[in-house]
C-alpha cells in the first residue's frame, strides 16, 4: 500500500470512528446508532484502526 493510500484510508477511517463513537455515546442524534454501545465500540476500533494506518503511512519512506 503506497504512503498516501495509508495516510488518506487512515485519516477517512479514523474520521468515520469518531463520528460512530459520538453516535454511539449520543452526542450526536438522529440516527439508529444514537445511544447504542455497540456503535461506540465499533467506532473506538475504527478510530484505533485509522490511527494505525495514519502512523504506518507517516512512517513509510
Amino acid at each position: 500500500m503506497s504512503k498516501r493510500l495509508s495516510i488518506g484510508l487512515g485519516l477517512l477511517l479514523a474520521l468515520v470512528g469518531a463520528v460512530w463513537t459520538f453516535q454511539g455515546l449520543g452526542y450526536l442524534e438522529g440516527s439508529f446508532m444514537t445511544g447504542q454501545k455497540l456503535w461506540t465500540a465499533i467506532g473506538l476500533l475504527c478510530v484505533g484502526g485509522g490511527l494505525w494506518l495514519l502512523v504506518a503511512g507517516i512512517r513509510r519512506e
